[in-house]
């Protein structure tokens, strides 16, 4: 009785007024639609329910008259990350991989900065350090590492050059006379010389034997319990060689230049203009100053003092950075100990 009452109320609710027939279209809606002597009846008429929309139908936003609705316009495509924030995010993995140099250069710069307004303050001691300079933790290794870094010893193929400036004053003269006719002239000439000592970083491998001793690698400690090991490396090689000719030697056009010039009363007549011109071209002068810096290059103790040194430490720094402490801290090693000595050398 209850589902019957329920029928007749939703009948009643949905019966309206009067339509014309010929209003209602077919469902394909392209001709109109005909009761027919079926559906003879009274003159009101009753709205039938909508079919209900098809799932593909749904998606594809129509509402059962063709037409697609407003609310399912896709959205619009989402705004590409900007620039600013990748930029960022590069900088900020940088200073992650670099974070031992940047952290130096930033106590170095607060240091003077300090310094320069009169403050005092105790700032923590940090070595300069690159990231392939560091040592994993937990680095464990049993490869023998002194044969590893004599390899690479063995590979270098370029010599050291120990390059030292040094400048010296000189006068120049000519003096030719043409009978009585004195005719002599002299110009003093400042010139800036540039020399380099060779350093030979690989004499070849019978300069590396073992019984030759002038390579001892010694470990330390092996790498245990994630800390590194520790390991002393010596190095003997022949002593650096001077110039060995004069075209060894440069010197600096943009730093020489003449000091003074003198000449007799007769010049620059016509037979001592004649005589003595062509010898004081610039070709004649800095040929004269090339022979001169390469007497002081080797003898003078005050030239070659400086070259020998500046060569000695350039090659020790070249085999210790480029060379032996980038292949043991790959090893799981810390160089704790580095010595370069020369042959011959008390």
């Amino acid at each position: 009785m209850t589902r019957f009452l329920i029928l007749l109320l939703g009948m009643l609710t949905t019966r309206t007024g009067k339509a014309p027939a010929p209003r209602f279209r077919a469902e394909d809606d392209s001709e109109p639609w005909d009761p027919g002597l079926r559906d003879e009846g009274p003159e009101d008429t009753w709205i039938m329910a909508r079919d209900p929309l098809t799932p593909t139908r749904r998606q594809r936003g129509e509402d059962g008259t063709g037409s697609r609705r407003l609310d399912r316009i896709p959205a619009a495509r989402r705004r590409r990350v900007p620039r600013w924030l990748k930029w960022a995010a590069l900088l900020a993995l940088a200073g992650l991989v670099f974070r031992k140099a940047v952290a130096f250069v930033a106590l170095a710069v607060l240091s003077a900065a300090l310094h320069l307004i009169g403050v005092n303050v105790h700032l923590p001691n940090l070595k300069f350090g690159w990231p392939w300079q560091s040592i994993t933790a937990g680095t464990t290794t049993d490869t023998d590492v002194g044969p590893w870094v004599l390899q690479k010893i063995e590979g270098i193929s370029r010599p050291a050059l120990g390059t030292e400036n040094f400048n010296f004053v000189f006068t120049h003269k000519v003096s030719k006379s043409i009978g009585l006719w004195p005719c002599w002239y002299s110009s003093t000439f400042y010139a800036v010389g540039r020399a380099s000592a060779t350093v030979d970083l690989n004499p070849g491998p019978s300069w590396w034997a073992s019984a030759a001793g002038h390579y001892q690698l010694k470990v330390l400690g092996r790498p245990t319990g994630g800390k590194p090991g520790r390991v002393t490396v010596t190095i003997v090689l022949p002593p650096p060689q001077l110039p060995g000719s004069v075209h060894d030697i440069t010197i600096d056009n943009t730093l020489s230049h003449v000091l003074s010039t003198d000449h007799s009363w007769t010049y620059p007549g016509f037979g001592c203009g004649a005589l003595l011109k062509p010898q004081f071209s610039p070709s004649v002068l800095f040929g004269q100053a090339q022979s001169l810096a390469f007497d002081q290059a080797t003898h003078d103790p005050q030239v070659t003092r400086p070259l020998i040194s500046a060569a000695e430490d350039e090659a020790a720094q070249i085999i210790r950075d480029n060379f032996i402490q980038p292949t043991v801290n790959a090893l799981g090693y810390t160089l704790i100990g580095f010595t370069l000595r020369w042959s011959g050398a008390p």
